[in-house]
């Protein structure tokens, strides 16, 4: 007889996926694809969303085009979070590629 264990869920860094896309971009958070594996994939789309979002809101927030170091900021933000939504997209079509195998 094998016994089944379900994989424990994972939390949101921080406690919500707001609060972990914004650590993300502040570089508190290091993503890598392990980062996103033991999510679900509601959660997972969450997560997306809000890294959107706050990629959307560092867009929007212009800053003096003299300012070198707050443009340098504002840009090392964008990379991380377009870096997180590259990883976080891979690893959803991996886990839906893997829920329809299942079904098969």
């Amino acid at each position: 007889m094998r016994l089944r264990y379900d994989r424990a869920v994972a939390n949101f860094s921080g406690g919500s996926a707001f609060a972990m896309a914004k650590d993300i971009a502040e570089g508190f958070l290091l993503v890598t694809e392990r980062t996103y594996q033991r999510f679900e994939p509601a959660q997972l789309d969450q997560l997306a969303f809000e890294l959107e979002r706050a990629q959307r809101d560092i867009r929007s927030a212009l800053s003096a085009t003299d300012d070198v170091a707050a443009i340098q900021q504002r840009n090392r933000k964008l990379q991380r979070l377009t870096q997180a939504i590259s990883m976080l997209r891979g690893v959803q079509v991996r886990t839906r590629s893997r829920l329809v195998r299942k079904k098969d």
